[in-house]
């Protein structure tokens, strides 16, 4: 009897089930269709076509091949008067890097400074916290002007502002930094537990010690663990931003592209790469020392 019920249970269930996938491969093949419809159309409008692709690549290949330098294992340890040697192709290294050292000083004022606006600008745009709607949704927008418009577009004017220099590299990046900062600090404030700060405010607190006693020591390390993340990515753009006079070995990297001194190229991409390289471990390692110390 149970037997001759459950048959048509699993048949109907079987049936919905094929519905059901039936349904999904339809839809699957309707947004892949429109995916891939939506690609051909941005490939058009971009002027990308298999052509091109093909015809740049071994030029692509021929520019690579002029950066790598000529080095013999004869006269690889030699001076810098030798050809052929690691010191003859980075033989402007105490130059370069001091331009790398710079780049990472904008990099880290930018941040420190972009940081400590988000900070002050999270907890007015925080929509838990908030003391006034309005005021927080106009501070959302200021955030998304500030991160919307490229690095670069903000050193241009900068350049223009305040000439050619660091300080325009600073600036640019601490805007961009305040924008992407701001809108992740202010969520990791809206998921924050607010019971210590109902506490505070029940014992008398103001808004300020809310803040300061209630929410800050919970969401801390994960601040910093952000702005940490942040300054990786600030090290990129100060590298970026020099090709328009922002300062920096970008602005060098530039030079020696447009003059075509092709082992000098390289050269400076393998010193940015290391440096990157180095910050990003080093960074890596505190922000998981920070996240073992919040377990």
């Amino acid at each position: 009897m149970s037997v001759s019920l459950a048959s048509p249970a699993i048949a109907t269930f079987e049936r919905r089930r094929a519905e059901l996938l039936s349904q999904r491969r339809r839809a699957t093949l309707l947004y892949g269709g429109l995916l891939l419809l939506a690609l051909l159309v941005s490939a058009w409008v971009s002027e990308v076509s298999p052509a091109k692709i093909a015809e740049g690549i071994p030029r692509f290949g021929e520019y690579f091949a002029q950066t790598i330098p000529h080095l013999t294992w004869q006269h690889l340890f030699a001076g810098t008067q030798q050809e052929g040697s690691l010191a003859y192709w980075f033989y402007r290294l105490d130059e370069w890097a001091w331009l790398l050292l710079q780049t990472a000083n904008i990099a880290a004022f930018a941040t420190l400074l972009g940081a400590a606006i988000a900070f002050v600008l999270a907890f007015l745009a925080a929509r838990n916290v908030a003391t006034r709607p309005w005021l927080a949704a106009g501070i959302r927008r200021l955030l998304e002007g500030c991160r919307t418009v490229p690095e670069i577009v903000f050193a241009l004017i900068f350049v223009w502002a305040f000439g050619i220099g660091p300080l325009a590299g600073i600036l640019a990046i601490a805007l961009h930094t305040i924008g992407a900062l701001g809108k992740l600090f202010a969520e990791v404030i809206e998921n924050a537990d607010l019971g210590a700060a109902d506490g505070v405010k029940c014992a008398g607190g103001n808004w300020v010690q809310q803040m300061r006693f209630g929410v800050l020591p919970g969401i801390a390390p994960n601040l910093l663990s952000y702005a940490i993340l942040r300054f990786e990515i600030n090290v990129r753009g100060a590298s970026v931003i020099g090709f328009v006079g922002a300062g920096g070995i970008g602005q060098e990297l530039y030079a020696v592209i447009a003059q075509n001194y092709y082992e000098e190229i390289s050269a400076i991409v393998v010193l940015i790469i290391v440096t990157v390289a180095l910050i990003d471990l080093g960074s890596e390692r505190l922000r998981r020392g920070l996240t073992e110390t919040t377990r």
